[in-house]
C-alpha cells in the first residue's frame, strides 16, 4: 500500500485517465455538454458541504469519494475554460504551484520563520505584494456568516490586530451581552437589536478562535446533538401514543434528560 501511495507515475496516470474521461463526457454526454461555469456552481457548493459532512463524521471512505467528486468539478471547470480559450488544467496547476512557492519563502527561499503564526503573517504580507489592497480582500462574499467571521478575525490576527491576552475577549463578550439585553429590554427598533446580536455572535466567534475552536464545527456538532436528542423525544412520544403538542414542558424535559444520557 505504501509503495502504491508513493508511486508518482501511477498517480499521474490516474489523473490523465480523469482528463480523458472528462473529454469523453464533454463530447458525448448530452448533460455534460450543456453544463457551464454557472450551472456547475451550486453543484460544487453541494459537493463541498458533502465533503464537510464526511469530515465531521470521520468517514475516510466517504471523504475519498467526496474528494473525487470535487476533483471532477475542478477538471470540469478547467475543461470549460480551455474551450473558451481562457485557461486549461495545466494553467490551473501551474498557477497554484507558483503561488505556493512565492508564499512559502521559508521553504523555497532563504527566509526563516519560528512558528506557524509567523508563516501566516508572512502569507498576508506577500498577498499584499501581489496586489491585494486589503488583507480581507480574499474573504469570499458568499461565505456563510459564521465561517466568514472566523476568516476575517484570522486574517487580521496575522497582521497583529488581535487581543494581547486571549482572556481579555471575555470582557468583550460580557459587554456585548449587556448591550443586547439593554436593546431587548428597551424595545428598540428591530435593526438595532439585530446589530447588537450580530456583535455578540462576532465576539463569541472571536472567543472560539482564540481558544483554537472552529465555531462552525462546534455549532454543527451541537446541531447534530440536538437533532439526535429531539428525534429521541419524538420516538418516545410515539411509543406513548402522545403528540408533542399535547405534552407539557416538564414531560418533554424529562425525556430530554433521558436522551442526554444515551
Amino acid at each position: 500500500m505504501k509503495d502504491r501511495m508513493n508511486n508518482t507515475e501511477e498517480k499521474l496516470k490516474a489523473f490523465e485517465r480523469l482528463l480523458d474521461v472528462m473529454d469523453e463526457l464533454r463530447a458525448k454526454c448530452p448533460w455534460d455538454r450543456e453544463q457551464t461555469l454557472e450551472s456547475l456552481r451550486n453543484l460544487t457548493i453541494e459537493e463541498t458541504y458533502e465533503l464537510a459532512d464526511a469530515i465531521l463524521d470521520q468517514d475516510l471512505k466517504e471523504i475519498r469519494k467526496e474528494l473525487g467528486d470535487l476533483m471532477l468539478h475542478i477538471v470540469f471547470y478547467a475543461k470549460i475554460g480551455s474551450e473558451k480559450g481562457a485557461f486549461d488544467i495545466a494553467d490551473v496547476l501551474n498557477g497554484i504551484c507558483e503561488k505556493l512557492i512565492f508564499r512559502h519563502p521559508h521553504v523555497f527561499g532563504e527566509r526563516k520563520v519560528k512558528d506557524a503564526a509567523e508563516v501566516l503573517g508572512n502569507w498576508e504580507e506577500l498577498k499584499l505584494k501581489e496586489g491585494n489592497r486589503s488583507v480581507l480582500s480574499g474573504v469570499p462574499v458568499s461565505l456563510p456568516a459564521m465561517i466568514k467571521a472566523h476568516r476575517i478575525q484570522d486574517k487580521v490576527r496575522a497582521v497583529g490586530f488581535d487581543w494581547d491576552i486571549r482572556e481579555q475577549v471575555w470582557d468583550k463578550v460580557t459587554e456585548e451581552i449587556r448591550e443586547v439585553r439593554h436593546e431587548l429590554n428597551n424595545g428598540q427598533e428591530h435593526e438595532k437589536m439585530e446589530d447588537e446580536i450580530g456583535d455578540l455572535l462576532f465576539s463569541i466567534v472571536n472567543a472560539a478562535r482564540l481558544y483554537d475552536v472552529e465555531p462552525e464545527t462546534a455549532l454543527e456538532r451541537t446541531n447534530r446533538k440536538f437533532i439526535k436528542r429531539f428525534k429521541y423525544l419524538e420516538s418516545k412520544a410515539l411509543e406513548m401514543n402522545r403528540s408533542l403538542k399535547e405534552m407539557s414542558l416538564e414531560e418533554m424535559e424529562s425525556i430530554w434528560q433521558e436522551a442526554k444520557s444515551i
